[in-house]
């Protein structure tokens, strides 16, 4: 399946912007479920000052902002070849050990509710477990925008009830470390099937397994990732693999507008 993506970032401040730097991790590379075949990052208002790939092998571009400006503009169009494995990544390509991904952060410390939920999935092989495991996620909480925030860890989905693609995915890799399961975080794009402009980048997870290496989990729509789907960065939880980061100086107050379009190409 060829896929189209835009994705449009601004950034509008109510004030001159001395200075910012901003690390954009927008840009996938070739793998198992797809093939790149033309990406490009147009920036207005500041330039790409080089990029590079962090520890999780993910793409960075280093962004930096015209001084005094007002606004900051993110431009990415590109096209995308993707199949369907049934979710199957396959062995780990990069570097760093697997054991890295059974630790905990921030964002992913089990507590009394995670504990509960690895308590409650049933014995069997890691395969079945991590989709009873993706099963109970989707069925315990519900998607909800605007309820949620960036700093909203796995404990505090679970006692809220609900969140966005993010938390949930949150939910289950911390869950799937406690079954004694490697897992990490995943951003990307999904094709809906009913609309072409979207709110935002998706997110889901993945698990190794002993015999299939990384295999994706997306619980916000209880299936394993298909062609449908757009990976672009991994990370032990969001904070690794968030779409742009960074830190800017001055008192301006800032105004985020996102845009992104995901469509089907005919071929």
């Amino acid at each position: 399946m060829r896929l189209r993506i835009t994705h449009t970032t601004t950034y509008d401040y109510d004030a001159p912007v001395p200075y910012a730097l901003q690390q954009v991790r927008l840009t996938p590379k070739d793998g198992p479920t797809q093939e790149v075949l033309a990406w490009e990052t147009r920036v207005t208002g500041g330039r790409k000052e080089l990029s590079f790939d962090d520890a999780h092998g993910n793409r960075v571009d280093l962004i930096s902002f015209e001084s005094g400006t007002r606004r900051i503009s993110l431009v990415i169009e590109g096209e995308v070849e993707s199949r369907d494995t049934a979710g199957v990544i396959g062995a780990e390509a990069g570097f760093m050990p697997l054991w890295m991904f059974l630790r905990a952060t921030p964002l992913t410390r089990p507590g009394t509710g995670c504990r509960k939920m690895a308590a409650q999935v049933p014995p069997g092989p890691p395969l079945e477990r991590c989709h009873a495991l993706m099963a109970a996620v989707h069925e315990s909480l519900a998607y909800e925008t605007g309820v949620s925030h960036v700093g909203w860890t796995a404990e505090d989905t679970l006692a809220a009830g609900h969140g966005v693609c993010q938390d949930l995915a949150h939910v289950f890799v911390t869950v799937a470390r406690l079954l004694g399961l490697p897992a990490r975080y995943v951003s990307g794009y999904l094709m809906m099937d009913d609309r072409v402009a979207q709110d935002a980048t998706h997110a889901w997870a993945e698990a190794h397994l002993p015999e299939l290496g990384w295999v994706a989990f997306d619980p916000t729509h209880n299936i394993c990732p298909d062609a449908r789907y757009v990976r672009i960065a991994t990370g032990l939880d969001y904070s690794e693999a968030a779409p742009v980061t960074g830190t800017r100086f001055g008192r301006a107050d800032e105004r985020l507008s996102v845009a992104v379009e995901v469509q089907q190409m005919q071929q």
